[in-house]
């Protein structure tokens, strides 16, 4: 009698740990560049996969409709999301065709290196480089002192999303590496946890910080 109990029990537990891991994104139906199905892609962070979104039809521009409302950006793509932080300064400054162009040629190469989706690995990235914690500043008069806070999903699927582009984009400075490459190397390395991408130097540095302010 308590084997068959121990047995449910464990049945309970090994079910309940694939309900949290598998957590599927929006857009499944949609081939990303005509290309990359997102009908398999799952997300392993189960706070953030609702804001995270792979509808993509066509050219990933959406002429800023989603602007100035609530939670607009939970309905954009995540790949216009890229190309925009990816063309936010330096010299792709506002050339949307050239970092469209950069970050498929990117997946193709994703593809090629790791023979699976890329757009996993892409997801992957974003779940690694979303920073849990956050610092605030509370004032007492003219005092203010740092404090520890939880980050929202939707502020997390931000920052991962700017420091992933942040770290491609600064890696093309003084380097002969094309922007393609520069994607190739910060999504992978962030896709891995490595250190040595720049989003995941930034989320493990933030978190530190919250750590020392609680």
């Amino acid at each position: 009698m308590s084997d068959d109990v121990v047995e449910t029990e464990a049945d309970d537990s090994d079910s309940s740990v694939e309900d949290e891991i598998v957590q599927p994104i929006a857009g499944i139906g949609t081939l990303v560049f005509s290309k990359w199905d997102a009908t398999e892609v799952t997300c392993s962070d189960p706070g953030i996969a609702p804001y995270i979104n792979l509808t993509t039809i066509g050219m990933p521009l959406s002429g800023g409709r989603h602007a100035n409302q609530w939670f607009g950006k939970q309905r954009l793509s995540l790949i216009e999301r890229f190309t925009n932080g990816l063309m936010r300064r330096g010299p792709n400054s506002g050339k949307k065709s050239t970092t469209v162009s950069a970050l498929r040629d990117a997946l193709d190469i994703i593809h090629d290196r790791t023979g699976e989706n890329p757009l996993q690995t892409l997801i992957d990235a974003v779940v690694n480089s979303a920073p849990c914690e956050g610092i605030t500043r509370i004032r007492f008069g003219a005092n203010s002192q740092p404090k520890a806070a939880e980050v929202s999903p939707s502020r997390r699927v931000d920052v991962a999303i700017r420091n992933l582009t942040t770290g491609a984009t600064g890696a093309t400075i003084k380097s002969k590496r094309s922007l393609t490459q520069c994607i190739v190397n910060e999504v992978m390395k962030a896709a891995e946890g490595d250190v040595s991408s720049f989003a995941v130097a930034k989320r493990e540095e933030t978190e530190r910080i919250a750590a020392s302010a609680r």
